[in-house]
């Protein structure tokens, strides 16, 4: 053997050359089973999706149940559920109505249940910046807990999204609540086979999050809510300059910042399944700080970015606002809840920035885990159903709501022998709106009985002067000018010329208080 390999000496060099493509092989090797088990594990989080908020409580009502055009938005984000006050754990829309009231007054219940059966989904957002969050009301684990469940359960949610801005960042005793109440309902859907996917929407500015973020980020991941992501409020900058290019600073500072705190927290993921954990949610037109304007051509490059790296969502505020003001909103610097403030087409952001985002959050959250919802009922019942059962023969004033063939409508003007659900090629063409669908267990609404004595009955050979009530039909009418012989009911057929106004429920009910 000597012999054989008699005069050959040991080479380092050949000897460091081998270990040096060895390790270059073997760490092509991991890089390359890295980055496919990255690939995978983002792949598995489900599809990016587009979805708007819309500001429930804002006038004018946006229907954000209709239908949706082929280019516009599908799901939506509904804001925001707060606490009923400071003090109070009581979830409410807006402080405005408790959960119950907003079935009542908005038909939200209704609205929603349409949405989901067009296979569309609804995301419930938490908080926002001008009400206490329920976590700052709540004063125990247990008490916001159930806060959060009575919203969860209400209207079947598998994603919910935690708006945090303002005190709500501020108070670590209240963020530690926030985070062990939703970890533990999170673990109570999991134990059941079911899923709660949880996004935190939070301020950015170019630099990432702010100290309070990152804290509340650390104190979710701590108390093992696994989070869908993190949704950045790309908005109101204060940079001057492209928002765009603002907004794409903003996401990669985000990036880098959840590199180190997934990493922190033990749990290190890799730069494909972070980008995943991404959401974008810019203010679309004239933001709150007068310098900023999101402009349409911001739009385009905010989504190719988006797209380009991975994002798991989109999401705009808000789809209450995405079209043109009117020329009577003289001061486009002031922010309005109905419109952008800048020139656009309607619905011109969602069909921008929803460009290619084709999932939903049900199918991130588990599609096969959201609650199957009612069926809608089919027979037109009227010891059952929450409003008359429309007739061929009656008259109905603006805002009157009927049921007919298992859904709810309310008439836009007046009408008498329009069929609700007759087809139309235009929405123009039919006196009524489609609200939603008549849900199971629902009771008829409760009837106003009109005293027979509230007013007196309409005389054609009595002058009225304004103000004047009287009673015909059963129906109740204020003159509204001088009058003679002009007969009440004919302020159905023709309102605008009639010296004649029907009250609506809403003045009746108060006519008949103030009569008690």
């Amino acid at each position: 053997m000597s012999e054989r390999f008699a005069g050959r000496r040991f080479s380092w060099v050949r000897f460091s050359a081998l270990l040096i493509v060895c390790a270059v092989l073997a760490g092509y090797g991991w890089f390359t089973w890295s980055s496919a088990r990255d690939e995978a594990q983002a792949e598995a989080s489900g599809d990016p999706w587009f979805a708007g908020y819309v500001d429930v409580t804002a006038t004018p009502t946006y229907a954000f149940e209709a239908a949706p055009a082929d280019d516009a938005q599908d799901d939506v984000v509904l804001a925001f559920v707060v606490a009923a006050a400071p003090d109070r754990c009581q979830p409410t829309w807006g402080a405005a109505y408790t959960l119950d009231e907003a079935a009542a007054a908005l038909d939200l219940d209704r609205r929603i249940q349409r949405v989901r059966s067009q296979e569309r989904d609804v995301v419930v957002s938490f908080g926002g910046l001008l009400n206490a969050e329920l976590g700052d009301a709540c004063e125990s684990v247990d008490d916001l807990r159930d806060a959060y469940d009575v919203v969860l359960d209400r209207y079947h949610l598998t994603t919910i999204d935690l708006d945090l801005e303002g005190d709500a960042l501020t108070d670590t005793a209240a963020m530690a609540r926030r985070a062990e109440a939703i970890a533990a309902l999170q673990q109570e859907r999991r134990d059941a086979d079911e899923e709660l996917a949880v996004w935190l929407t939070l301020p950015v500015d170019t630099s990432g999050l702010t100290p309070q973020g990152t804290a509340a980020v650390a104190a979710f991941l701590d108390a093992g809510v696994d989070l869908a992501g993190v949704n950045a409020m790309t908005m109101n900058f204060a940079a001057g300059g492209s928002m765009a290019e603002a907004s794409q600073a903003s996401l990669e500072s985000l990036h880098r910042q959840l590199d180190a705190l997934y990493t922190d927290a033990g749990l290190p993921l890799g730069p494909t399944s972070l980008w995943r954990k991404i959401g974008a949610t810019p203010m679309v037109g004239q933001n709150d700080v007068v310098a900023d304007v999101f402009e349409v051509g911001d739009a385009g490059p905010l989504n190719a970015f988006a797209r380009e790296r991975g994002l798991g969502r989109m999401s705009m505020w808000s789809l209450n606002r995405d079209r043109a003001c009117s020329a009577n909103y003289a001061d486009l610097t002031t922010v309005s809840d109905a419109c952008s403030g800048v020139e656009q087409e309607e619905g011109e952001f969602a069909a921008l920035l929803g460009k290619g985002f084709a999932g939903s959050p049900k199918d991130s959250a588990g599609a096969e885990t959201v609650a199957e919802q009612p069926k809608a009922v089919v027979t037109d019942d009227p010891e059952t159903s929450p409003y008359p059962v429309w007739s061929e023969t009656a008259a109905y004033l603006a805002g009157t709501k009927v049921v007919w063939h298992g859904s709810v409508y309310e008439a836009k003007w007046w009408t008498s022998g329009d069929v609700p659900d007759d087809p139309v090629l235009q929405e123009w063409e039919t006196p009524w709106t489609l609200v939603g669908p008549v849900l199971p267990g629902e009771t008829p609404a409760p009837t106003i009985e009109v005293p027979d004595d509230l007013a007196p009955q309409w005389d054609p050979e009595t002058a009225y002067e304004a103000g004047d009530l009287v009673m015909r039909n059963d129906a109740v009418f204020e003159a509204r000018w001088w009058t003679l012989g002009d007969a009440p009911e004919e302020a159905f057929n023709d309102p605008g010329t009639s010296p004649w106004l029907a009250l609506d429920e809403d003045a009746l009910r108060e006519l008949i208080a103030d009569a008690e």
